[in-house]
């Protein structure tokens, strides 16, 4: 597997799902970790112990990424813990779906907050940190409906589509300090959310899948470390698709 030792990685979301599963990958391989939950305590504290147990130094920190002072205070407290960061994954997002035609404007605009403001405050938290050192790795995670488009999900579809915009504007951006900006761009990934789904609802998914089955969160977590390791050094710019073929 690829080494990430000695290095230190800032994953948003991270206290569940596809964000935890990055930690856990990325700590398999030495790195040290830093994630950030918003009211996600309970999790975030079971995470932690997790990360903790696999010998790597492991710190937890509350913030709502949508805030930008408050992404710039927690970047620059989690630099002076560690020492220096390495990579950062862009993660956290919320959903409030609805059809266009019941969505009201606080619906489109928190969702527009978290997963597209958010990934700019911390993005830019860490980007003279990334200059100064002149090496960083940068992971967003976009989705396939910000290829495709979705029936119901306006706002997260927006987010998503801008987040491939955002990931090559900063990776030409800073591709002459050695740093990388790529995304990840899931499908229907197995999850909380899905597991909630009705059976129909998940028939319907996967008859619209070639490899007719869902991902696991290891899928896109697997890739997560290779975009983040010294092998992926020549990668920038790239929006990868985790999704068993259903957007080709």
């Amino acid at each position: 597997m690829f080494e990430l030792t000695g290095k230190t990685a800032i994953i948003t979301g991270g206290s569940r799902g596809i964000g935890k599963e990055i930690a856990l990958k990325y700590a398999d391989q030495g790195a040290n970790i830093a994630f950030v939950h918003y009211g996600d305590g309970e999790n975030a504290e079971v995470t932690e112990q997790e990360l903790l147990a696999k010998g790597v130094k492991v710190k937890s920190y509350e913030c709502n990424v949508a805030d930008f002072k408050a992404s710039a205070e927690l970047v620059e407290e989690i630099i002076k813990e560690f020492g220096e960061v390495h990579i950062l994954v862009n993660n956290a997002g919320i959903t409030r779906d609805k059809l266009m035609v019941s969505m009201d404007e606080s619906e489109f605009d928190s969702v527009i907050a978290v997963n597209l403001k958010g990934v700019f405050n911390m993005t830019k938290a860490i980007y003279r940190h990334f200059m100064k050192k002149k090496r960083g790795r940068i992971i967003n995670m976009s989705s396939i409906v910000g290829l495709t488009g979705n029936a119901g999900q306006t706002n997260y579809s927006s987010t998503k589509a801008g987040l491939i915009g955002l990931t090559k504007s900063v990776a030409k951006e800073l591709g002459s300090r050695n740093v990388t900006v790529n995304a990840i761009a899931p499908g229907f990934i197995k999850t909380e959310m899905t597991d909630a789904m009705t059976d129909k609802a998940k028939e319907a998914v996967l008859s619209a899948i070639p490899m007719k089955r869902m991902g696991q969160v290891e899928d896109i977590a697997n890739l997560a470390v290779f975009l983040a390791s010294d092998e992926a050094s020549y990668i920038t710019g790239e929006v990868i698709r985790v999704d068993g073929g259903v957007a080709m």
